[in-house]
């Protein structure tokens, strides 16, 4: 995987004018999504119902079914790039991934308007509801994802989104999810993450049921700060969802304990 270039500094505002948010503690981060809550929700049940997704970003069924066996992954998504990383036809990805188990699984269709509807609806009915159809940020993505969503009750997924204006958009088309890439608008000096931000914002403002997936995450931090600016999903290499595990200090407090737990006497 290429190394992303370094972040945007926090706090600065960026060329389009978006402010990076500074950091939060994680406690600050659950007390986000409470306060965002729709007006009138009862905060505990709130609370209690709070889930982040993580889906994992890849066409490695064998990663996939690592991690899916450790019950912390919701969901797959794929795109062309790594089906063709793969070497292996999509379909054939697309049979083991739904074998290993996960329920929502991203299928990515290309073309004009006919070519993507006849193969999203080939794929809806081959995979039935495991299937999610990703669509591309177009005029033509837009008419397929409204087919999907309101005619035939297909989840979707609108990828390539780099602006709120775009995320409104997929909205009002039916989109069961819409895509933001935050690393490709951190390479542009932008604030990715002020743009997943004002999208949640936007959606919760107006009660758009549309989900916000925070996709191109190249570290634990941009996952973590997605969820804080009210992502409802991310989407992440097996290497970043490794990451999640390890702190030093850890593996510093295990080592102690290990120690010591070594020298107890035993009656």
């Amino acid at each position: 995987m290429i190394d992303s270039p370094e972040a945007p500094i926090e706090g600065k505002v960026d060329k389009h004018g978006f402010t990076i948010k500074p950091s939060i503690t994680d406690d600050e981060l659950i007390l986000m999504c409470i306060k965002n809550a729709p007006c009138g929700a009862d905060r505990k049940k709130v609370r209690r119902q709070t889930k982040m997704k993580i889906f994992l970003d890849t066409a490695d069924t064998y990663a996939i079914k690592d991690y899916f066996e450790t019950g912390l992954i919701d969901g797959v998504t794929t795109n062309p790039t790594l089906i063709m990383k793969s070497g292996r036809n999509p379909e054939d990805v697309y049979q083991k991934i739904k074998d290993i188990g996960v329920k929502d699984i991203s299928m990515e269709v290309m073309g004009n308007f006919v070519e993507m509807y006849t193969e999203a609806s080939r794929l809806s009915q081959k995979f039935g509801d495991v299937a999610t159809i990703k669509v591309p940020m177009t005029r033509d993505g837009l008419r397929v994802c409204n087919q999907l969503s309101k005619v035939d009750g297909v989840r979707t997924n609108v990828t390539l989104i780099f602006s709120a204006a775009q995320a409104v958009l997929a909205a009002k088309a039916g989109a069961t999810y819409v895509s933001p890439f935050v690393g490709r608008l951190d390479d542009q000096s932008v604030a990715g993450l002020e743009v997943v931000r004002s999208i949640s914002e936007l959606y919760r403002i107006h009660r758009i049921p549309t989900q916000v997936l925070s996709a191109s995450i190249r570290s634990v931090q941009r996952a973590v700060r997605s969820w804080y600016n009210g992502a409802e999903v991310v989407t992440m290499p097996p290497t970043i969802f490794e990451q999640m595990y390890d702190h030093i200090l850890t593996d510093k407090g295990l080592e102690i304990f290990e120690k010591d737990a070594a020298g107890i006497k035993h009656d």
